[in-house]
Parts: C-alpha cells; sequence; structure tokens
C-alpha cells in the first residue's frame, strides 16, 4: 500500500519527487578505513573550506557515487568537527547529484576554522570548482 501523500508514479501531491524516489539519488556514504584510504591515493584538489579527493574506481566496484567526510582533531573539539562535517554533508548534497559522476569515490576533508566560518555559499561555489577541476572541466 502506497503512502496517501504519494501516488503510483513517484510523485506526490504537490507534483514533487516523493522520498522513496529520491532516495535513488542520494550518494552512498563511505564508513570503511580502506575507502578513505584509496581515495587519498587518487587526486585532489584543496579548496578554502576544504580538500575534496576523488578516485575512479574499478568497474567490478559497486555503481554509484559515494562520499566520506571526514574531519581531524586540528578542526578543533566535537562540537566544532560534527558542525564542519554538517556542513559538509549539504555541500555535498547540493553539489554531487548535477556535478559528480557515477562510478567515483569523493571524500571531503574538513578544514581548521574555515569549513565552520565560511558562508555557505562560498563552500557551494569551491565545491562545483573542484568537481570542475577534478574531472578536467577547468584548470
Amino acid at each position: 500500500m502506497t503512502p496517501p501523500e504519494t501516488d503510483l508514479i513517484g510523485t506526490n501531491a504537490n507534483g514533487a519527487a516523493s522520498p522513496a524516489v529520491l532516495s535513488c539519488l542520494k550518494p552512498i556514504v563511505l564508513t570503511q578505513r580502506s575507502d578513505f584510504q584509496r581515495a587519498a591515493r587518487g587526486k585532489r584538489v584543496a579548496m578554502a573550506g576544504f580538500v575534496l579527493q576523488m578516485r575512479k574506481r574499478q568497474e567490478n566496484e559497486a555503481e554509484g557515487i559515494r562520499i566520506g567526510y571526514t574531519c581531524s582533531k586540528k578542526v578543533g573539539n566535537a562540537v566544532a568537527r560534527n558542525r564542519a562535517k554538517r556542513r559538509l554533508r549539504e555541500v555535498a548534497r547540493a553539489v554531487l547529484p548535477t556535478g559528480g559522476q557515477q562510478g567515483y569515490d569523493y571524500v571531503l576533508i574538513g578544514r581548521n576554522t574555515a569549513t565552520a566560518a565560511l558562508p555557505f555559499s562560498k563552500l557551494l561555489s569551491d565545491m562545483e570548482k573542484a568537481l570542475g577541476i577534478l574531472h578536467g572541466a577547468t584548470k
């Protein structure tokens, strides 16, 4: 049985995609240390608010976009690290569905004071620029 706010074609009463349809667009979150280590050996670009690492996965590995987030203790105490990671998650949620490519792993690394202090619009533009650099669109 479908929930009352959705119909059979995947839209709700307002015409927007239902949450079940949007879940397939969400990137898979990296949790294994080995995945972070493999991404660290790939390409990287440093921006003002974060460092973005990227690795193209092999053909036999999982499909889709995978993303990981990390902040060292240099960023601050647990509260500061969690705030920085929340901002990085939101940047990735906004930019990766359009700017990311299938079959890639991305790792966002928070920077000391900058990730939490920069305006959110600057983080968004930096993420788009970083993806363009890593995928060869811009230099």
